[in-house]
Order: structure tokens, then C-alpha cells, then sequence
């Protein structure tokens, strides 16, 4: 007999609500084939079987809150050497998904961690009915009172009140309220109070993942007074060392070598160097991190963006890091991130030209205190200084941009670290072995 445990969902969750049983008892299963779907406070995934066989017994029910480790169900085996032994190890699914008011399967993102979702609704009512960290989750970003929370009818037992019965809340609410622009008072006078019910216009509601990195953003710009320094370097260097190995490093390594390990080493470079760059703020502290984690800001092909995090980035030779870059993105796509994966960033880095542009000014990912983005990468006539007089020559140019918080960062300290990533890229060794 073989036990299924409620697995691990990252270092802070310690309990999972049960959403709902994939397979009931008597059904047979396959190994890694999916049984049941759970939720935390912060992603919902589904928890396959460890082995083949058939279900016997499910020990929770649907709504019920499980603490990590505790058995949620016992397969019977069909393979005789399983039969006895010890219990494995439960494979964590790295499915992670969240779903918008509409239903629709969402990628998990690093804002659902910002502690400006802090827990402020009850576990329990007044009546005595339990609410789910996901539910509260929900309720708390959609706007939600706890009144009006109180009078959605639940389908689960003891009218607990699931996931799937406040999206459908939500879902009819914001069909019969009216859509209306939102303004501030300063600009009431230039715009229009609704939306023209004529006229060849198409109205989109936001997805929740949408509306999560809208609120990051104003957030951010909220908290951090945002300046922005430009530097243009000389990457060519990096490209012709590129171009030259990156048959060879592909079939040794089986990995394409990309630009972004390259500036994920530099960054981390000059990081050391300017140590006070890798901070956050709490109040009137300045909080140091001695841990290099480097966020890279990853488009989705519903064109949201995920930051998934290269943990100690600094610790990690070039393959290594090319490695962490490949897989992260790959899974990012495919929605197959872990919740420890976006977290505990320390700085971030956002390739702007991917989409042509050749320079931004990003918004830093709070509670960070700087963001550079990485210019398209194009060759331009550049006036070369050398021994015997200045000539002008092909080089291939970018531009890097570095927001940062000026309450902690100030031009000196900003424009000085844009300028040793810049340097870092522009000195890189041609004939360098990987």
C-alpha cells in the first residue's frame, strides 16, 4: 500500500486546501497521473500519484485543509516489490497555475508574494465558516468585503465556500456591473466618466494576473521615487566570442548559449562592487542583501510577465548560468514554475530589446531598489581611439538603462554601477574558453 503526502509548496506554506478529487476511490491510476487538485495562498496545482494502482481510500474531503506531510490518500499497488516497502517520497508538481474570474488558467507570478496581500480577512466568520487562504486571496485582490463574502452560497461541506463558487461570484458580478474608466479627480473635466456605449470599441476585462501587475506597478511608483541613467556600450567583443563558440557550446552542453548569461555575469560583477545596490528598504532601514539572486522579467505568450529568480547568481560559473536562464524561461512559458522560483529576488534585469526597442526606462520590482534593461544590440559607425589617432570603425553598440530608487540610490551610486556593468561588457575576453 503506498501513501499519497500533501506535498511541500514552498518554504512558507505549511497547509493546502483540497479543491477538488480528480479521481474517486475504486479508480485506477497511473504514476505521475494527476489525483486531485489543491490550493495555497499562493498557487493552485494538481498532485499526481506516486505509483500505479488503485485509489482504495481518499482521507480528506473536497474544502478540507491539510497540513504538508499528512497522508491524503492510500493507493493499493499493482507492482508486488511496492507492495510493503516504505513510503516514497512525493514528487512535487511543478504545474502551477492560478485562475482568473474567468476561469481561464493564468502562470503563477511573483506579485502574488508582495506583502501588499497581506492576510487581513478572517480564517473563520462569525457563523463559524471557514475560509480558504486562496479564497481570502481571491476576495482581497477582487475587492471584496467580508460581508459580501458572507452571503455567497458554498457548494462545499458545511458551506464552505470553494474557489470554483467565488470565481463564479465574481464572474456574474462583473457581468452586470457596469464597466467604467477610471479617473482621478484632477482629470475628470478632460475625460468622459464611462465608456460610449456606440462607437467601434472592443472592452476587455483584465485577467486577475493583469490586474495584480497593474497594482504592482502603480505600487511601485507609489513608493519609490523612479530615476532613470543611460550608458551606451561597445558589446562587440561579446558577440564575436558568441558567434565563434556557439556551435561548439551547443552540442557539448545541449544548451543554446544566449546574451543574457553573459550580462547576468556582469551584473553580478559589478553588484560586488557596489554592494548597496542589492538592497531594500523597510521604513528607515536600509536592509543589505549578501545573497546576489537575479531576476529576469519573462514575457508569457498571454503577454503577461513572470520574474522567475537566479538564486545566487554569483556562485554559478557562465555554463551554469546558462543552464538556470535556459530552464527557468522554458518552464516559465510552459507554466511549469515552483513558487520558490520567483521569490527572494534581489535585483532584476529586463531584455527590452528582444522587441527591437533600444532603450527603456523600466519600474523596478518592489521591494527592490533597481531594474536595468538591456537595449537592442546594433551595429553602428563609432569614432575608435588608437595609438596612431582616432579612426572610424563597424562596432556592435547597445544601450544599458538603470531605474533606481532614489530615496536610497543616488546619481553617484546609480550612474556608477550602469557604468561598471558597461565596462565589465565592453572588457570581456574574446578568446575566452568555456
Amino acid at each position: 500500500m503506498v501513501k499519497l503526502i500533501m506535498p511541500k509548496m514552498g518554504e512558507s506554506v505549511a497547509e493546502a486546501t483540497i479543491l477538488k478529487w480528480l479521481k474517486k476511490e475504486g479508480d485506477r491510476v497511473e504514476a505521475d497521473e494527476s489525483i486531485l487538485e489543491i490550493a495555497t495562498d499562493k498557487v493552485d496545482t494538481e498532485v499526481p500519484s506516486p505509483s500505479s494502482g488503485i485509489l482504495t481510500k481518499c482521507l480528506f474531503s473536497e474544502g478540507q485543509v491539510v497540513k504538508v506531510g499528512e497522508v491524503i490518500a492510500m493507493i493499493d499497488s499493482e507492482k508486488e516489490e511496492q507492495v510493503g516497502t516504505s513510503t516514497p517520497s512525493p514528487t512535487i508538481p511543478e504545474k502551477t497555475s492560478t485562475l482568473s474570474s474567468n476561469g481561464k488558467h493564468l502562470q503563477q507570478h511573483a506579485i502574488s508574494a508582495s506583502p501588499m496581500y497581506e492576510d487581513t480577512f478572517p480564517k473563520t466568520s462569525s457563523e463559524g465558516r471557514f475560509y480558504s487562504p486562496l479564497v481570502r486571496n481571491i476576495a482581497k485582490e477582487s475587492g471584496m468585503s467580508i460581508k459580501e463574502l458572507e452571503q455567497i452560497q458554498g457548494s462545499g461541506s458545511n458551506n464552505r465556500l470553494t474557489k470554483q463558487d467565488l470565481l463564479k461570484h465574481l464572474e456574474n458580478k462583473n457581468s452586470k456591473v457596469e464597466i467604467q474608466t477610471p479617473i482621478s479627480s484632477s482629470s475628470i473635466k478632460s475625460m468622459p466618466s464611462t465608456i460610449p456605449s456606440s462607437g467601434n470599441v472592443e472592452i476587455i476585462e483584465m485577467d486577475r494576473m493583469r490586474k495584480l501587475i497593474a497594482d504592482h506597478m502603480v505600487m511601485s511608483k507609489q513608493t519609490s521615487p523612479h530615476v532613470t541613467s543611460f550608458v551606451e556600450a561597445d558589446v562587440t567583443n561579446i558577440v564575436r566570442w558568441r558567434e565563434r563558440v556557439k556551435g561548439d557550446f551547443e552540442k557539448r552542453e545541449k544548451e543554446k548559449i544566449t546574451f543574457t548569461p553573459l550580462f547576468i555575469e556582469a551584473v553580478c560583477k559589478a553588484i560586488k562592487d557596489f554592494p548597496m545596490i542589492n538592497i531594500s528598504v523597510d521604513g528607515t532601514k536600509i536592509l543589505v542583501k549578501k545573497d546576489i539572486n537575479i531576476g529576469m522579467a519573462t514575457a508569457l505568450p498571454s503577454g503577461n510577465l513572470i520574474v522567475p529568480v537566479i538564486k545566487k547568481a554569483d556562485y554559478l560559473n557562465l555554463i551554469g548560468i546558462t543552464k538556470m536562464v535556459n530552464d527557468l524561461a522554458n518552464r516559465a512559458r510552459n507554466n511549469k514554475l515552483k513558487p520558490e522560483e520567483i521569490q527572494d529576488g534581489t535585483f532584476t534585469i529586463t531584455n527590452v530589446g528582444t522587441f527591437g526597442n533600444v532603450m527603456g526606462t523600466p519600474i523596478i520590482n518592489q521591494p527592490q531598489v533597481a531594474i536595468l534593461a538591456l537595449g537592442a544590440i546594433r551595429k553602428k559607425p563609432v569614432v575608435i581611439e588608437t595609438p596612431e589617432g582616432d579612426t572610424i570603425g563597424i562596432r556592435q553598440m547597445m544601450f544599458l538603462s538603470l531605474s533606481y530608487d532614489h530615496r536610497v540610490v543616488d546619481g553617484s551610486l546609480g550612474g556608477s554601477f550602469l557604468r561598471r556593468i558597461a565596462d565589465y561588457l565592453e572588457q570581456f575576453d574574446a578568446s575566452r574558453q568555456i
